[in-house]
């Protein structure tokens, strides 16, 4: 884009007239006149932020603790600088630990290209091909003018160069130059929050006291008597012995079955022999 509109330039200036190299020296008299137009193009906008919570601040230097971690040292920060918290203005000294701070960075870019005509109108007093030549001006001074390598001319509607120059040739030509550049405009906010408050302190709350009765005085009793190791008798033994009648009359039958069992085995046992 920017070549394009060089090339038109350059083109431009060959069929307007001769570009001139005007010196440094050469006072603006009214022959010289200059005329500047500007082209801008389509803005981009970028937005930085950056924040962290305030470590300590002595003097003009400031210590914060970045929201990703990092610690960063900002020295010297100027008095001019103010960080607006909750609606008012604080600088370097007035801020406190645990202030949180927040940056953020606006840049604004604009490309444009600026564009410089000066036109020349003089007759020409001398030339001295193809490097400058000396024009007299309307107000009768001479100026010499640096001719650029390759530069022609139109004189009277005809295209020639530096050597194509005659004295007592009225000349009138421009010099076109496009100059791209980039404007570049920042705008940076600082806004902050005061630290959090203390915890408030907790509510009174009833506290539950456990009431321990004193205890009892103690009662004396009188030692337990020991256990007798007999059983007094209280009883006679007469359930005792009839158990025991009992007892012996069922061994006695069992005894009286068991023996005529045995008997009559024994006979069954010698008639099947016979």
């Amino acid at each position: 884009m920017t070549e394009t509109k060089t090339s038109r330039a350059i083109l431009r200036g060959l069929l307007i007239g001769g570009a001139i190299c005007i010196g440094a020296s050469v006072p603006a008299f009214s022959q010289v006149q200059s005329s500047q137009t500007v082209e801008h193009g389509t803005p981009t906008t970028t937005v930085k932020v950056e924040s962290g919570v305030v470590e300590y601040v002595v003097g003009n230097d400031l210590l914060v603790k970045m929201d990703d971690g990092s610690i960063r040292h900002f020295g010297n920060v100027p008095d001019s600088v103010t960080v607006n918290v909750d609606g008012q203005q604080l600088n370097v000294h007035q801020l406190k630990p645990g202030m949180h701070l927040k940056r953020e960075t606006i840049t604004t870019s604009t490309p444009r290209v600026v564009t410089t005509v000066e036109t020349v109108t003089g007759k020409v007093w001398h030339v001295q091909p193809p490097n400058h030549v000396t024009l007299t001006m309307e107000n009768g001074e001479n100026q010499r003018f640096n001719i650029p390598d390759g530069q022609k001319f139109t004189i009277n509607g005809e295209v020639t160069d530096a050597f194509g120059l005659k004295k007592g040739m009225v000349v009138s030509a421009q010099r076109v130059r496009e100059v791209p550049e980039t404007v570049v405009a920042q705008e940076v906010q600082r806004t902050g929050k005061m630290p959090p408050p203390p915890p408030e302190p907790k509510a009174d709350v009833p506290i539950l006291v456990v009431f321990t009765p004193a205890p009892a005085p103690a009662v004396e009793t009188a030692a337990a008597e020991p256990a007798p190791t007999k059983l007094p008798k209280t009883a006679s033994e007469l359930p005792l012995i009839g158990a025991l009648g009992i007892l012996f009359c069922c061994l006695s039958l069992m005894t009286r079955i068991i023996s005529v069992a045995r008997k009559n085995s024994i006979r069954h046992g010698h008639v099947e022999l016979a």
